[in-house]
């Protein structure tokens, strides 16, 4: 057995008024044995010290709990190792979960992690502009999520067309957000969105975070999300960024 979290796991989100009961702590320990155990056998994440874990990983990804509430929709666009949309069904079990990603050994991993917690979610393996226009999730959610390092225009076609009018996507970002906020801005129109506010808060030992909002204000067009490699041969671009034209 690694090294025992739940304590410090416990302490870490009091600090952010965040409560987690004895038996969710036990459920995050389980998380992190398996996540520790697999990637030994596969990339699953740089992070494998524990405290780190829950810092990284974990505190990470709760912070995000105060936007959600028991009942809401929520799908975790390319979840990885399952980072938010694992922490918070935790947290939130009334939490109706969509975990999508590309690569099937990661979502074999994640049906292990669900079980092994008694967790339910969906499971979708596809690659985020797919899923984007898949009848059963196109449109269909309260919230969207995504962790990734992509930027931010990119990610806005990757996971906006999964919210539902007023839905809100967290796109979770590092301390600067402000360039790929304003790089976005042609992206978060055109997908008929806007951006609703920039959150920011620090980890413990000072990491700093931020979370992007952005929310459907208008139906979608039928045009997006487009092809994978349209997107990201070319990307929607403010037009006049960093003292350079795009068109």
């Amino acid at each position: 057995m690694s090294e025992d979290i739940r304590q410090y796991l416990q302490e870490c989100a009091a600090s952010y008024g965040i409560a987690v009961s004895s038996g969710q702590a036990e459920q995050f320990q389980w998380y992190m044995e398996l996540l520790i155990e697999w990637n030994e056998k596969m990339n699953l994440t740089a992070i494998t010290e524990p405290k780190a874990v829950v810092v990284k990983h974990f505190l990470d990804s709760i912070l995000l709990l105060p936007e959600l509430e028991q009942g809401d929709t929520l799908i975790d666009v390319g979840t990885g190792a399952g980072f938010p949309g694992v922490p918070l069904k935790i947290l939130r079990p009334g939490l109706h979960l969509t975990l999508l990603d590309s690569l099937n050994k990661r979502l074999i991993f994640l049906r292990e992690v669900l079980d092994r917690l008694g967790l339910d979610a969906q499971i979708v393996h596809a690659r985020a502009e797919e899923g984007g226009r898949q009848a059963g999730l196109r449109t269909k959610f309260a919230f969207a999520t995504a962790r990734a390092v992509a930027p931010l225009n990119l990610l806005c076609e990757y996971c906006l067309p999964f919210l539902q009018m007023g839905g809100v996507f967290l796109a979770m970002k590092g301390p600067e957000p402000d360039e790929e906020v304003e790089a976005a801005k042609r992206a978060v129109s055109l997908l008929g969105c806007r951006l609703d506010g920039v959150k920011r808060f620090t980890l413990p030992g000072g990491d700093a975070r931020s979370v992007v909002c952005i929310r459907r204000e208008k139906p979608l067009a039928a045009a997006y999300p487009r092809h994978g490699a349209k997107i990201s041969k070319s990307p929607y671009l403010q037009r006049r960024v960093f003292g350079r034209n795009f068109s």
